[in-house]
């Protein structure tokens, strides 16, 4: 059975933002993009940079260290064929964001 965390109020995350959120000591990107929430890996697989405060445009965050860009629904970089971050299901009950936590952790991306 699928488990589920409360991380942030929908409210506190405007459209077209992100910010970042702990689960199981683990930092999650969380966006909100045009109403429907989004949640991956808050670290950059290239140096660790966080992606929850890095700008986004349209589905697309851009790491602000070397501006790898990731597709927020995927997870998919678009920077570097093959490479992708963690996703994770958002789902929203009300004003409260949920990230499903039973699939939190598991195998570190490969560093490039």
């Amino acid at each position: 059975m699928a488990e589920y965390a409360t991380v942030a109020h929908a409210s506190a995350v405007p459209p077209g933002t992100g910010t970042v959120v702990t689960v199981q000591g683990q930092a999650i990107a969380l966006f909100n993009i045009q109403g429907t929430f989004y949640a991956l890996d808050n670290r950059c697989p290239h140096q660790d940079y966080p992606l929850g405060m890095s700008p986004v445009f349209d589905h697309t965050v851009w790491c602000i260290g070397h501006a790898w860009r990731f597709d927020i629904k995927t997870g998919e970089c678009y920077s570097v064929p093959g490479v992708f971050v963690r996703t994770y299901e958002v789902v929203v009950e009300g004003d409260e964001v949920k990230i499903r936590t039973d699939t939190i952790g598991g195998d570190e991306m490969q560093r490039h």
